[in-house]
């Protein structure tokens, strides 16, 4: 038998892994399902040699605009610099008031978030077969398949809309705030 094909067992062991991971990536079972299909593509390797995960680069600029804004009104990086060991807690609060007031306005004013779930935190609900994995993390004991009965200690939160203002050409997003000089 040649060294670089699996054994009976090794397949088997290999169809049991494959066999589970279709039942829990949607993805991966598409790919499994192509490939029967005969219709499968490749992904091109990455530079350690392994398949590229589906994954997608982001601009940063807006996460960046989005952190100037909070900088901007609710001075949300210099609270997260500043070293609070030094201050009272009625001190931090007071604060934290001041970001909390500052940050909440940029929300308000450039995000549209909903709840994920309606239903009221403590409630009992059940999840069918199919439900949205990226809009709902299990915690807890989590075996078995769905519908999965359970309680919701958190709605979770989705952006709806962002209305983020517009960027002048040039503008260097990673200039959070600018260096202050008084003349």
């Amino acid at each position: 038998m040649n060294a670089s094909q699996p054994n009976v067992l090794s397949r088997l062991m290999l169809a049991l892994r494959a066999a589970w991971r279709m039942l829990i990536d949607q993805e991966f079972a598409d790919g499994v399902s192509q490939l029967e299909r005969d219709e499968f593509t490749p992904r091109a390797p990455s530079s350690t040699g392994q398949p590229k995960p589906g994954l997608r680069d982001t601009l940063p600029d807006s996460a960046l605009q989005l952190l100037a804004l909070l900088q901007q009104e609710g001075r949300f990086v210099d609270f997260l610099e500043e070293n609070v060991t030094a201050y009272s807690d009625a001190e931090i609060g007071g604060a934290a008031r001041v970001v909390h007031e500052g940050c909440s306005k940029v929300i308000r004013d450039h995000l549209q978030i909903a709840s994920v779930r309606d239903e009221a935190e403590g409630a009992r609900l059940t999840l069918p077969a199919g439900f949205d994995a990226t809009a709902v993390r299990l915690t807890g004991n989590v075996v078995g398949q769905p519908p999965f009965t359970g309680t919701l200690m958190h709605r979770g939160w989705r952006v709806i809309e962002i209305k983020l203002p517009k960027l002048a050409e040039g503008h260097d997003v990673r200039v959070l705030a600018p260096a202050e000089v008084e003349l």
